[in-house]
């Protein structure tokens, strides 16, 4: 009777110590079927990306995320264009974050740490960022003042 009393006290003792199966998977959004296009001084780059335009998804973002293509990233949207901060927790691999206006150029890049809680918070205003593996902005050619395009962009920003 004591065992099995033992056993009964043990095991929410142990549950607490066991995170939810699903908070540490990573958010795998579907690609979106518009590539996004850098206009740069070398030409254009095009890429891959994952949209998130939601609460829950610019929260999660790249969390837990441990690998993703050279031509990948992810493209916030935010309803408009404000200063923003982002922060690392979570998220294992090195990123670029370019924060783009509602003109639709790169106004700031930063480089963001693994796990940090630092806040990543240029002092411009931000409508988009767009995350890259860390080295991808520079060894792309991609600078402040640069255009993005792509569809959720050109609706913002015009085509001009």
């Amino acid at each position: 009777m004591r065992h099995l009393l033992l056993i009964l006290l043990l095991i929410p003792l142990s549950m607490s110590f066991s995170a939810p199966a699903h908070a540490e998977q990573p958010m795998l959004l579907q690609v979106h079927p518009d590539r996004l296009v850098a206009q740069t001084a070398g030409g254009e780059k095009s890429f891959s990306i994952e949209v998130a335009d939601d609460n829950y998804e610019r929260q999660r973002g790249l969390m837990f995320r441990e690998t993703m293509e050279d031509d990948r990233g992810m493209l916030f949207v935010f309803p408009a264009s404000q200063q923003l901060g982002f922060w690392m927790q979570n998220t294992p691999m090195p990123l670029d974050l370019l924060f783009i206006g509602n003109d639709g150029k790169v106004k700031a890049i930063e480089q963001g740490v693994p796990f940090s809680t630092d806040s990543i918070s240029p002092p411009v205003e931000a409508q988009f960022v767009l995350e890259l593996k860390a080295g991808t902005a520079e060894k792309a050619g991609i600078a402040i003042g640069d255009r993005l395009r792509h569809p959720l962009i050109d609706a913002v920003a015009g085509q001009g």
